[in-house]
């Protein structure tokens, strides 16, 4: 059966554009087709500048909204990363494995590492490294898929590079995984910036649209949208990048596609609110979900210990393999 794996930073409050290009296709498609196994990567989240507290009130918060959305731990393991000893553990062996050069290559180390210099702050050495903790991640799950964002597709491909180096050194010990993409509102957008990426730790929170928003906050953020010069909706990425990021939302939303839906609209503000209101509902039972859930902390912490036991004992023995095959001593 195929293994998938992938994870969330706890980095911010989870947002729409988490829900649409991850959260829905983990809990709709991905957990029912194969072995799935979901992780709050908190260990990513310390790359950078941090406040501890935030870090473990957002883990928390994340992990409730992965069930809130309707990840079923019957059918999948949910966990926390930093609670199977494993992912550092291998992350050793492949930073021993990766070189300089192609870490200092990645994409998000060039920009991550320039914004925090431009903040007068020093670069962490996890912020160059993290890519290999994020190979440790997939690797020691033996994952045949990685559903991704664009953004994190470099990453996958570097996995797969330390995949295959090991195996040709110490011999066959990883599975070399591949990199999935939903089809439709992987990277949705900015709604004041829509050039950018709808994140999670975006300084003003005007476009972004948070999983835990009220209806009436949700609202007030799409229908103040940026949209784009003329009065035609169409569809055209390059050159109305505003419409085309709210077509496809509403596309995601409620199924269709965006170029056809373009011509059901002759107006923006009619756009607007139609996707205001298909987003407030595809939110509200998550909202809903997440109050239950969030009454319950107990609760969770079942779910989350029972995740972990069951990636730890999946990724023990290809971890513990890593180990022999690359020189070192077994314990005594």
């Amino acid at each position: 059966m195929t293994r998938i794996f992938s994870g969330i930073k706890p980095t911010g409050h989870l947002t729409l554009g988490n829900y649409l290009g991850a959260l829905r296709q983990w809990v709709e498609v991905d957990q029912h087709r194969a072995d799935a196994l979901f992780s709050v990567v908190d260990l990513h989240a310390l790359t950078v500048e941090h406040d501890p507290a935030r870090v473990r009130r957002l883990s928390r918060q994340a992990a409730t909204l992965l069930l809130a959305a309707g990840l079923d731990p019957e059918r999948c393991a949910v966990f926390v990363q930093s609670h199977v000893d494993e992912h550092t553990r291998l992350s050793y062996l492949l930073e021993c494995t990766a070189a300089d050069g192609e870490l200092r290559r990645m994409i998000q180390y060039k920009e991550k590492g320039g914004q925090a210099r431009a903040a007068g702050q020093s670069v962490r050495l996890s912020l160059l490294t993290y890519p290999v903790l994020m190979a440790a991640d997939i690797l020691a799950y033996g994952a045949d898929e990685v559903p991704v964002g664009e953004d994190q597709t470099q990453h996958v491909e570097l996995t797969r590079d330390l995949a295959v180096r090991f195996n040709q050194r110490y011999g066959h010990t990883f599975t070399v995984p591949r990199a999935t993409h939903p089809p439709v509102a992987a990277r949705v957008m900015d709604l004041q910036d829509p050039a950018s990426k709808m994140g999670k730790s975006h300084e003003s929170g005007a476009g972004v649209v948070y999983l835990l928003d009220d209806a009436d906050t949700v609202r007030k953020k799409i229908m103040r949208a940026v949209t784009d010069s003329g009065r035609e909706v169409e569809y055209d990425r390059e050159h109305k990048p505003g419409l085309a990021n709210l077509l496809e939302i509403l596309a995601v939303c409620e199924g269709g596609k965006p170029d056809e839906l373009a011509g059901a609209y002759d107006s923006y503000g009619a756009l607007k609110k139609d996707t205001a209101e298909a987003v407030v509902e595809l939110l509200r039972p998550v909202r809903e979900r997440h109050a239950e859930l969030a009454a319950d902390p107990a609760g969770v912490d079942a779910v989350l210990r029972l995740g972990a036991e069951r990636a730890r004992g999946l990724a023990r023995p290809r971890v513990d393999a890593a180990y022999r095959a690359i020189g070192l001593m077994p314990a005594v």
